[in-house]
């Protein structure tokens, strides 16, 4: 997937979904009458209100990551046995017929 792509995802989650961070973490200190998570910065609050967007956009980040950017290293039975334990016994047999003639074509497409 062209890297664009990849930015645009981050980019809409960053823009829709992160700001819910600051609802949250906003609903939390209420629900625990704590004005501020801390005073280092006087009258804005602690590091953490001023980084609970940048939590939640950092955790999809590293799963996002993890699950399109990484490439993963699977052996083929392994991903074929998942393919399998989900389909018919029909099914099955339809992939393997044509499984079968990609093969048959590849093998007379070599000699």
């Amino acid at each position: 997937m062209p890297v664009q792509w990849h930015a645009l995802c981050l980019g809409l989650f960053a823009s829709i979904i992160a700001p819910f961070g600051g609802f949250f973490a906003s609903g939390f200190k209420r629900a625990f009458k704590i004005k501020d998570f801390g005073d280092s910065i006087p009258g804005h609050g602690g590091i953490t209100d001023r980084m609970d967007c940048q939590m939640v956009m950092a955790v999809f980040a590293y799963i996002y990551h993890q699950s399109f950017v990484v490439a993963q290293n699977l052996p083929a039975e392994m991903i074929l046995e998942q393919i399998l334990i989900n389909l018919t016994l029909e099914e099955q047999q339809a992939l393997f017929v044509k499984l079968g003639q990609i093969i048959d074509e590849k093998m007379t497409a070599q000699s």
